[in-house]
């Protein structure tokens, strides 16, 4: 594995503690289909979260939380459908819908990472 690739499963280390903290539970890390990826597929009451998760370094071009551009928006709600398609044990969607969040990690120079929960961004 990479550099990049150590970064962000750190990152998604961190976010899968973060969801789980907050009483989530994970169902799936790191779904691929031709499509794409999920970072991590989890469980709130009776929602299913789909959780694109940004990690970067301080000092970087762009801060993790700024937001998932209207592409990417969509590519998740396709992949999300695909999930449900496929993985959902019932042909019932959950009952307290599907919904999109965003777990942005920021490592400093110095210091713990700053991980941030947004719900739902897309």
């Amino acid at each position: 594995m990479n550099a990049r690739g150590a970064l962000g499963r750190y990152g998604e280390d961190l976010a899968a503690r973060r969801l789980a903290d907050a009483g989530m539970t994970v169902l799936e890390r790191n779904w691929r289909c031709r499509e794409g990826e999920i970072d991590i597929v989890a469980r709130d009451g009776d929602a299913l979260v789909i959780c694109e998760v940004k990690t970067r370094r301080a000092g970087g071009r762009e801060h993790p939380m700024a937001g998932v551009p209207v592409r990417k928006a969509a590519r998740l709600r396709r992949l999300a459908a695909r999930w449900l398609l496929e993985r959902w044990p019932t042909p019932q969607p959950p009952p307290g819908g599907v919904r999109i969040d965003l777990v942005g990690v920021l490592l400093p120079g110095r210091g713990a990472p700053v991980v941030e929960h947004a719900r739902g961004v897309a």
